[in-house]
């Protein structure tokens, strides 16, 4: 019956022709790339396959001005690599027309005078330099006002490298965030003579902090002060954090340090000094904590040994599991010894590691004594 059925369709419906597949595609094909940008990224030896994968759509675009991009960044001292390397990560930069690269270099020159470090910028964050015209009077009016705090013109650089949005929003928004900083750090004790550098470095540690709430920065301090911390620990856990206090809020850090406090079995007081060794500790969910812990624990780390070397927690159970393994073959039982050789960065710990590899394989012998010989 149902074979009938589909015959009987068949037979009524019209036959549709089947077109050709050059046919079918012709009409849903994308616009032609653009040749002029494909022939100039060919001869600037850019990795157009990968430009295609990643960002297509620019090889679309009429105008585009990759020869000009490319004179540009010649000029500046960049070579032909550098070039490339630009022109992959952002080859959106092919669609800023000549007059606005010429302001772009313009502005940053005025920060940025040594051309091979600008060059050096620009590899590293082209999608900063090379942005849209409609920005620059409020790139100029930020600039101006970083000046106005004596800011170091390398730190300005790395905001606007690092953090290009807060230089092309209102300047007045920028002030507002300097301001309760500042506020801040003389209410918490800081010292006058000592906020422009105070300021310099937690803008260069943390440029995005400008774009963050001034009203979050105030109620994360509100809560820590009820919590028993005093300004001077305040000012501290201020610097220490790097400006990632505006990043948190009342409720996860009450988490955080609730769970904190139940692992470790510590009072209050015990708690906080252990939050001023390792202010991370604020800022970890409470499912990474959980993992740390537990990791510590496993391995045979006791909750002495953590609250007395907090900053263990910083690193992850497969940083502390390998570093472990690696202590135990020369002989070091953290178990029973101090977690300071476990801490720092990759660096830090080869470093530690190599010092204590060289005292366990150091020669037993006198080196100035005679050495006997054998008739």
């Amino acid at each position: 019956m149902l074979r009938f059925i589909a015959t009987s369709l068949c037979l009524r419906c019209p036959r549709v022709p089947v077109l050709p597949l050059h046919v079918r595609t012709r009409g849903t094909a994308s616009p032609a790339e653009n040749q002029q940008t494909v022939d100039a990224f060919y001869e600037l030896a850019v990795d157009i396959q990968k430009v295609r994968k990643l960002k297509g759509w620019v090889l679309h675009q009429h105008p585009a001005y990759a020869k000009e991009v490319a004179g540009l960044l010649r000029d500046m001292g960049a070579s032909g690599p550098v070039i490339a390397n630009v022109l992959v990560v952002h080859p959106e930069a092919v669609l800023c027309n000549p007059e606005e690269m010429e302001a772009q270099r313009e502005l940053w020159t005025s920060v940025c005078p040594n051309k091979k470090e600008l060059v050096g910028i620009i590899e590293k964050f082209p999608a900063s330099f090379f942005t849209s015209a409609c920005h620059h009077e409020n790139q100029r009016n930020n600039i101006a006002y970083f000046h106005s705090l004596n800011l170091n013109k390398r730190i300005i650089t790395k905001l606007m490298a690092s953090a290009p949005q807060s230089f092309s929003r209102p300047v007045e928004q920028n002030q507002v965030m300097v301001d309760t900083l500042q506020r801040s750090y003389i209410e918490l004790g800081g010292e006058k003579y000592n906020m422009k550098i105070w300021l310099q470095k937690l803008l260069s540690q943390n440029p995005f902090v400008l774009l963050k709430s001034s009203d979050v920065l105030r109620q994360n301090l509100l809560f820590l002060k009820n919590k028993g911390f005093t300004t001077a620990e305040l000012l501290h856990l201020l610097s220490k954090l790097r400006g990632f206090v505006t990043e948190l809020n009342p409720d996860s850090m009450s988490q955080t340090l609730l769970y904190s406090q139940e692992m470790m079995g510590c009072s209050e007081e015990q708690l906080r000094e252990i939050v001023l060794k390792c202010p991370a500790l604020l800022y970890y969910p409470k499912h990474i904590l959980a993992d740390r812990f537990e990791g510590l624990l496993r391995a045979g780390i006791s909750v002495s040994q953590i609250m007395d070397t907090p900053t263990v927690l910083e690193l992850t159970t497969q940083i502390v599991n390998y570093r472990l393994q690696k202590l135990r073959a020369h002989g070091y039982d953290a178990r029973t010894g101090s977690l300071e050789v476990l801490n720092g960065t990759k660096k830090d710990f080869e470093q530690s590691y190599g010092k204590l590899k060289l005292r366990v394989q150091r020669p037993l012998f006198n080196p100035v004594a005679p050495l006997k010989t054998f008739d």
